[in-house]
């Protein structure tokens, strides 16, 4: 009787917790909505359309992907450079026929996969407006397949970083900072969008279509980031020894949600700040923004951190945006489009190095700070090179082969029309013989671009922004 009990109570833990994983996993999906509006905000109206069927591809094709590879690959690189034990064919068969009654597997890699593809869409922010489908939804595969899941392996799957003590709770690094550096390298490689910046190396504006979209598109994503970080914080149901019923780790829970929290709002209070110093206007995009920056700078340490710290490490996420964003911009001349590097990858890192500073262990004297530091910057330099190398070598390949970038044509005519058939906006009107957008009837200002023939169209006022506010 005693064991018809407990084999219903383990029935019933695993049940709930397969149920909770889902439901959290259908939350961090959903994150893609806001990926969606954020960067379709951004983009000119003549690349809308584009920026939405790569947000569509990344998830179509990158899923199929990783869950025929990427998954696998994980497993072995985790395997190969942790010293554990592994079996290719293995890697594989498990995923694809789990054992009697272990569907739990497919639960787990659908876990693993939105935080893949989450990875993968940071990317389609930063080439914005000039990078061809193919090339991008090239790299997408790649991606999946071996970019991040070798990254993945070096950490939760038990790789070298994980036995060095490197610390990535929810994927601050793995998933984010990892996203904004393949983004930089991408935007780096396949240049620039045209008149994006002059010959002395100034940068103009260029606008975005929808300062409502951008923001919605924030708020959705951190409305799922509780998926990615409270989430991953919880399961809850376990069986303690005798085969009762009991909470599961639910140690930790309150203190993520609370510091995700403030993290977030941190990041955003930062961002207005700094953006109030420099230009004397609050602008809104950095505010947007920087709740994101916030949000990426809490998610690798947002378990083990005291909850001053989280306010600290936001408001230092959401500070460093502008300044980085303007060192991308003005010194690198890397045409960013959404940013992605400093809200997603300076921000990552660090959150990351900040670990020590503001981790609970320091604190309670149960950890030095070295010993949590050196494992912090070795794991973000080693994800850092292999993340920049492979990016690099794939859009350089791409770059060589002329399949980077679409024509100067096809540029000026709107991503829309060359290479999906469609007009976002058809009622507003279309390209005049200039090759400047009309939109309401009327040819809009250029919003400080060299020569008006290359204007975007924007429904978002440029006059009493800043430059960054128009290009984010």
């Amino acid at each position: 009787m005693s064991t018809t009990l407990q084999s219903d109570f383990s029935a019933l833990v695993q049940g709930v917790n397969m149920i909770w994983v889902l439901t959290v996993t259908f939350l961090i999906f959903f994150m893609h909505a806001g990926f969606a509006m954020l960067e379709a905000g951004q983009v000119r109206s003549k690349n809308v359309a584009n920026q939405l069927t790569k947000n569509l591809l990344t998830w179509s094709v990158g899923v199929v992907i990783y869950f025929l590879v990427g998954a696998a690959i994980s497993t072995i690189t985790g395997g190969l450079t942790g010293g554990g034990s592994y079996s290719v064919a293995g890697a594989f068969t498990s995923l694809y026929m789990p054992e009697a009654g272990a569907a739990g597997a497919w639960v787990s890699w659908l876990f693993g996969a939105v935080f893949a593809m989450t990875a993968a869409t940071i990317v389609s922010g930063a080439v914005a407006g000039r990078a061809k489908l193919r090339a991008y939804v090239g790299y997408t595969i790649l991606l999946a397949a071996v970019i991040y899941p070798v990254v993945v392996g070096f950490t939760w799957a038990g790789g070298f970083l994980s036995g060095l003590g490197f610390h990535d709770f929810a994927g601050g690094v793995i998933v984010h900072a990892m996203g904004g550096i393949a983004g930089l390298t991408a935007a780096w490689i396949i240049g620039p969008r045209m008149d994006r910046f002059n010959d002395d190396g100034s940068a103009n504006v260029i606008p975005g279509h929808s300062l409502t979209f951008a923001v919605l598109g924030t708020l959705i994503l951190a409305f799922g980031w509780y998926g990615f970080n409270v989430g991953t914080s919880a399961s809850p149901l376990a069986l303690n020894d005798s085969g009762g019923v009991v909470l599961g780790s639910f140690a930790t829970v309150g203190r993520v949600a609370l510091v995700t929290t403030l993290g977030m709002a941190a990041g955003a209070i930062g961002a207005a700040a700094v953006a109030l110093y420099k230009t004397g206007k609050v602008d809104t995009l950095y505010v947007a923004n920087g709740v994101l920056a916030g949000l990426v700078g809490i998610t690798s340490i947002a378990d083990a951190i005291v909850w001053p710290g989280a306010l600290a490490v936001g408001l230092l996420a959401g500070a460093q945006l502008p300044i980085v964003f303007e060192f991308v911009e003005k010194r690198l001349n890397i045409d960013d489009v959404c940013a992605v590097f400093p809200v997603h990858g300076s921000a990552g890192v660090l959150g990351a190095l900040a670990y020590p500073f503001v981790a609970t262990g320091f604190w309670n004297g149960s950890a030095s700070f070295v010993g949590l530091l050196i494992p912090q910057v070795v794991g973000v330099v080693v994800i850092a090179l292999w993340t920049f190398a492979a990016t690099a070598l794939v859009f350089g390949a791409f770059r060589a082969a002329g399949q980077a970038r679409v024509s100067r044509e096809h540029e000026l005519e709107g991503l829309d029309t060359s290479e999906h058939g469609v007009d976002t906006y058809p009622e507003f009107g279309s390209p005049d013989e200039s090759g400047a957008r009309v939109d309401g009837g009327q040819i809009r200002p250029d919003g400080g671009v060299a020569d008006a023939s290359h204007a975007p169209a924007s429904g978002v006022e440029t006059d009493s922004v800043s430059e960054t506010e128009d290009n984010l």
